[in-house]
């Protein structure tokens, strides 16, 4: 993990000895804990964006596992959820994956096992973390863009050529050349592949990280 905040595991379980074995556990190795008897207890203390993973236990009594997964998935700046379960089958998992869990493990499951989904997902969730800082920055130079910079650089990013844009916009190739030499400075880009993949960021492309 790099120099950023540090993660917090959350565990959310109703067995008060499967809670106290796991934050045993994930804290022998250095990280952070805190624990929850139940998914309300969770929400009543949980504020977005903090940096971190969830498990989750999907029986419990009042708000299940799933429940509060479904309830998370509104928030943009939510934890990676993983589902622990000593009841799970196929279609729970399917369920649990489709709604955006990062892993789904079955108890009894081994400790090794836990510790690695628990490090990939925090990865995972640095990850988020740079890829939405990266969205912001892009989105404050996009918006120093006149709107005829903007035709620009979407003509640009598509790969049309100056003088394919000049004919479309009825301008000389030379202004074309001035619109994207200052896309490229307000942008900051320093080639033409770091721009389109500015563009794909801003989109909502998360596969670029």
């Amino acid at each position: 993990m790099n120099s950023g905040p540090t993660p917090t595991v959350f565990v959310v379980d109703d067995d008060q000895a499967m809670r106290s074995s796991l934050k045993w556990l994930i804290e022998s190795i250095g990280m952070q804990v805190k624990t929850y008897g139940s998914a309300d207890e969770f929400l009543s203390s949980y504020f977005p964006g903090r940096a971190g993973c969830l498990l989750l236990d999907v029986r419990m009594p009042g708000m299940s596992g799933l429940e509060l997964q479904a309830h998370l998935m509104r928030e943009d700046s939510r934890p990676p959820v993983i589902i622990i379960t000593g009841h799970g089958d196929v279609a729970m998992a399917v369920k649990a994956m489709k709604s955006g869990a990062v892993d789904f493990i079955e108890k009894p499951f081994h400790d090794e096992e836990l510790l690695t989904s628990i490090r990939n997902a925090l990865e995972f969730d640095e990850k988020r973390r740079v890829l939405r800082s990266r969205r912001a920055e892009i989105a404050v130079r996009l918006a120093e863009l006149t709107p005829r910079e903007h035709e620009v650089m979407e003509m640009v990013t598509e790969g049309r050529a100056n003088k394919e844009i000049a004919i479309v916009l009825g301008v000389s190739a030379k202004t074309v050349e001035a619109h994207r030499a200052r896309v490229m400075d307000k942008m900051d880009a320093s080639s033409l592949a770091e721009l389109v993949r500015m563009v794909l960021i801003a989109g909502g492309d998360e596969q670029l990280f």
